[in-house]
Formats: C-alpha cells, structure tokens, sequence
C-alpha cells in the first residue's frame, strides 16, 4: 500500500503497470486490478489529449504557425500508441516563437477555445493557458523554453527536428534537448533544487528518455550546461536518476560533493517532511553561483553582493513553497 500511495502522491501510478503484468503472478490480484484500471483510464484520456493535440496544430498549421512541443505534448507525439498510456499528464505545452502568438491564439480562438489565463506581455515569461468545456485538459501556449534564458547556450530551434502529427507539422527537440529542457523545468522554474523536490514522474520520462533509439548523449547533455547553478541542478538530477532509477550515468555526472549532497537532502525531505525548513539552509551553497550567473551580461557596479543573504521576499516564497502540498512532488 505504501507503493501505491507514492505512485498516486508522485503521477506515476500508470507506470506501475509494467511491473503489474511482470509480476502478476506474485501480487494480490486487487493491486493488478487497480493499476490496470489507472493505466485503461490513462490511455483513454491521453488519446483524446492526442487527438485535441493534432487539432491544434493543424488550426496553427492553418495559420503559417509550425509550433515547437514540449513536454507532454512531445511525449504523445513520439511514443508508440501502444506506450502513450504510461505518462499521465495535465495539459500540452506548446511553444510558438514570438512573432507568431497572436496567429497561434487567433488559431486555437477559431476552433472553440477561451483564454483561461494569461501573463502579461511584459513578463519575463509570457504564456496563455487556452481551454475548451469539450477537453480533458488545457493548452499552455509559451514562447520560450522552461526556465530563465541564461540557461540556454542556444535557440531552441536549433535542436529540433520537423515531424508529421497527423495531419498536422510540427517541431520536436531531439532526446538530449527534451532531457535538458526537463531537467530546468523541474530544478530551476519549478524550484526543485532550492526546495530539494524530487519529481519521479518526470525522472521517469527522463529514464525512458534513454532508453529510446539512441539514448541520451550524455556529452552533449553535459555541454548545454551555462553556468555552476545548472550544473550543480542537472548533476543532482543525474545522480537521483541513478541512485532511484538504476540508469548508467557516467561517473564524472555523478560524483561532485554538492550534487551528492542535494540527493541526501532530497531522500532526507522524502522521509522526514518537517526537515524541509532546515534544509532551506542548503540554497547559500548556491547563492554565489546563482547570482554570479544571473547578472552575466549586466554592467559590473550590477554584480555585486554576490554572498548577501536572500531578499526577504525570496525567503518568504522560499518558505512558503517549502511547506506547500505540491502535485507530483515529495
């Protein structure tokens, strides 16, 4: 039961189902029938997100749009029909560049759907959540890759590849960009390496991410990294996804002090919740790094107080985030 409850607490439990019909013979029959029953569920709803994701894109398509999938929406577009009830998933990220959001949502508004929420334009990370009464989950319309663009050494664009949806084209960034654009969302946007979060379901996607046709390079993924914070994040990410995961992470990813150090906190949050606020002491390793890399490209007299402590409005989000029931998170 306490399997099953971390499956249901970290949106992983149609992956059981793997292990379910390995070992039917050993389990008691109403855990089969119960991971069975999430798994029938999840394909039913993930084909009707594929369905609803060919849509969209044919509308865009209609309009000169050719929008970049992330996520999800990648992951229903390249995993095998077969396969596409594994990932359970709320919406579809969808990437257009930033002359072409208007034609997108102009597009999207054309087949039924309403504008749920949207940053303003000025944000440094716009995007407009689309949905419809019809479908099982929202569109997230974006114009830039997860996380602060310093993180990137490139444009997204350079690291996809064209692809038919259907009816529809679209653009997919390759494995090692997908495992790189995953690991930010998780350890940067989403705060996962201040917070010491780890993500399961998302270190699956990356563990199934290898174990494609051709795997993960990890070479190039290692020389994507801008900067010590997103070193440090990705090599704790690599080294959870060996030590939870089993998967063959070369020692020079997985043997740095501070990313070793990060994975102890995670498992120590894991088991003991309420050492979450103590470990938020864990972010001045970082703290240099973080701002030493934010401020790349700002005048000198901008980058000092590289060791000042936290704002005290970061510290109360900090805080806050700690303590938060988070979906998909322990």
């Amino acid at each position: 039961m306490s399997v099953i409850g971390l499956a249901n607490q970290t949106l992983t439990t149609p992956a059981l189902v793997d292990f379910v019909d390995r070992y039917a013979s050993v389990l008691p029959e109403d855990v089969c029938a119960y991971v069975r029953q999430i798994y029938r569920r999840n394909v039913q709803r993930n084909e009707r997100l594929a369905d609803q994701l060919e849509e969209a894109v044919v509308a865009m398509n209609d309009r000169g749009v050719t929008p970049v999938l992330l996520k999800g929406a990648a992951t229903l577009a390249v995993t095998p029909r077969e396969r596409r009830g594994i990932r359970l998933m709320s919406d579809l990220d969808i990437m257009v560049m930033p002359d072409e959001a208007e034609r997108a949502i102009a597009a999207l508004r054309a087949i039924g759907y309403e504008v749920h929420a949207e940053a303003p334009r000025e944000s440094r990370r716009w995007f407009v959540e689309l949905i419809r009464s019809i479908d099982v989950g929202a569109i997230d319309l974006q114009q830039a890759a997860p996380g602060p663009a310093h993180f990137y050494r490139d444009p997204v664009l350079s690291h996809c590849v064209p692809a038919a949806l259907g009816r529809g084209s679209v653009r997919i960034p390759t494995p090692t960009y997908r495992a790189l654009m995953l690991i930010i969302h998780d350890q940067i946007q989403d705060y996962g390496y201040w917070l010491g979060d780890l993500d399961l379901r998302h270190l699956v996607e990356l563990r199934d991410l290898n174990s494609s046709v051709g795997g993960l390079d990890w070479e190039e993924l290692s020389s994507h990294i801008s900067g010590g914070v997103m070193k440090n994040a990705l090599e704790t990410q690599l080294v959870a996804l060996a030590q939870l995961l089993g998967v063959e992470i070369p020692p020079a990813l997985r043997s740095r002090l501070i990313p070793r150090l990060q994975f102890v906190r995670q498992l120590m949050q894991a088991r003991f919740p309420s050492s979450r606020v103590p470990f938020l002491a864990m972010t001045a390793l970082d703290l240099r790094n973080y701002r030493r890399d934010a401020s790349l490209g700002y005048p000198r007299n901008a980058r000092r107080g590289l060791w000042s402590i936290p704002k005290v409005d970061t510290l109360h989000f900090l805080l806050k985030a700690a303590t938060a029931a988070r979906a998909g998170k322990v």
